[in-house]
């Protein structure tokens, strides 16, 4: 019986993935639901001049939702930012520090908080949005909001607060009830949603002589390269070994045997990126409808493709790595658990000097962890600029597509381990998974 087979005859399993599929459809049927009052083919010819801008990337994390002005327009944004403040005010609110000790009670509260803050954003970008389209129009003069006015801007808050609000419910549903996490999963299906009118649209410019032929085997095997890369990065692991002392108890003999402490090279995974695409589209997005020269000004100098974005751009990245490796991992907690459990890291003094060496190598993997996202983050969106390519899918998209694919399969094959079922490491494709 094949690996897929043996997934299939697990109910739990096989419900868990179903039930992920189908809120992916809700959320992609969601997305093709326009916002009323809104002038499609107006719009669609307003944003064929913001091709190559933020917009394209906003347009990407939304899965073509900001493009269609659906409901589903703020995608899951707001939420992610709201995540970002909370997350930074853990570290110096002592109040949420505490609530965020207290185990799954104070988790809640966060969580709620979280939710509060994602209903604020949502009020706050739908609102400069809708405010900033009314002023807006095709490259004929017709206008993208058909009748302009408080009602118009009140209506479109509330499509827009409510769409984001269902996004972040459907995503908390797919993580408690489905496979994988939820809200990575939806810019996921949003990415790759959008990939087949991207290829389409490159042929296309390829028959229309915009682009080189012999360009396009040499970008996809660029791409091909790239998506090896970030496999290997994904997987690659620093195994510390632990030993463990040996105990008498009566005549049982406990411990004594080897194991090791696995380390990912980039433990923040995909989390990072995702962050750092958030904080830089949130107020482009806003300042983009904002007719002030000096804020105009500005969000030039953050397009993509500017020297400045990049740089932001990489420092967030490089920001969220150690903000999220240090949030996520505790050396103290692990060096005291392996301390009660009898296990030391050979050469290594248990307690304090344990503590330290952990956090030293967990620096050291961070260090290579930034530098790898902020590679391939940059350098093909660099290469794609530089040859004027009319690609749209760069570093970002592909690391967090191939980055929750390797999560999503992982937590799968934890299921089925779960349940003594090896198909996937004894005839599967990931057999090489250790």
């Amino acid at each position: 019986m094949s690996g897929l087979a043996r997934m299939a005859s697990i109910p739990e399993l096989r419900r868990r993935i179903l039930f992920t599929l189908l809120m992916l459809c809700v959320y992609r049927m969601g997305v093709q639901i326009p916002t009323p009052g809104i002038n499609g083919e107006a719009l669609a010819d307003f944003f064929k001049k913001k091709m190559e801008t933020l917009f394209d990337m906003v347009n990407m994390f939304s899965g073509g939702g900001l493009e269609n002005f659906s409901i589903f327009a703020l995608g899951i944004m707001p939420y992610i930012s709201a995540s970002i403040i909370i997350q930074l005010l853990t570290v110096v609110v002592p109040r949420l520090e505490a609530l965020s000790k207290e185990g799954e009670a104070g988790r809640r509260k966060i969580t709620q908080y979280t939710r509060y803050g994602t209903i604020f954003l949502s009020v706050v970008q739908g609102f400069f949005i809708a405010a900033g389209l009314e002023g807006q129009s095709s490259s004929n003069g017709v206008p993208i909001v058909i009748d302009p006015g408080l009602h118009f801007r009140l209506m479109t808050v509330l499509t827009l607060t409510s769409g984001t609000a269902f996004i972040m419910w459907l995503g908390e549903q797919m993580t408690e009830r489905g496979i994988g996490n939820g809200i990575s999963l939806i810019i996921f299906s949003g990415i790759v949603a959008r990939m087949p009118a991207a290829f389409g649209n490159t042929v296309q410019f390829v028959k229309e002589g915009q682009l080189p032929l012999m360009l396009a085997p040499v970008l996809l095997a660029m791409m091909v390269a790239v998506i090896a890369f970030i496999i290997f990065m994904e997987t690659s692991q620093r195994r510390l070994p632990i030993q463990y002392a040996k105990r008498v108890v009566g005549r049982q003999v406990y411990g004594g045997q080897s194991s090791h402490l696995p380390l990912k090279i980039n433990v923040s995974g995909v989390i990072p990126p995702i962050f750092a695409s958030s904080l830089m589209m949130f107020p482009a997005t806003i300042a983009s409808f904002i007719k002030v020269d000096w804020v105009q000004k500005a969000s030039a100098l953050l397009s993509p493709g500017t020297l400045w974005y990049y740089v932001l751009y990489v420092a967030l990245i490089v920001f969220f790595c150690f903000f999220y490796a240090a949030v996520t991992f505790k050396p103290d907690d692990v060096a005291e658990n392996l301390k009660k459990n009898g296990g030391f890291i050979p050469g290594i003094r248990p307690g304090k000097k344990t503590a330290d060496f952990l956090d030293r190598t967990l620096m050291r993997l961070t260090v290579i962890g930034a530098i790898y996202l902020s590679a391939v983050c940059v350098m093909p969106t660099l290469l794609i600029h530089s040859l004027n390519v009319p690609f749209y899918f760069g570093g970002t998209a592909l690391l967090i597509v191939v980055g929750v694919a390797i999560d999503t399969i992982a937590q799968i094959e934890s299921h089925m381990i779960m349940r003594n079922y090896d198909g996937f490491m004894r005839a599967g494709r990931i057999q090489g998974r250790r």
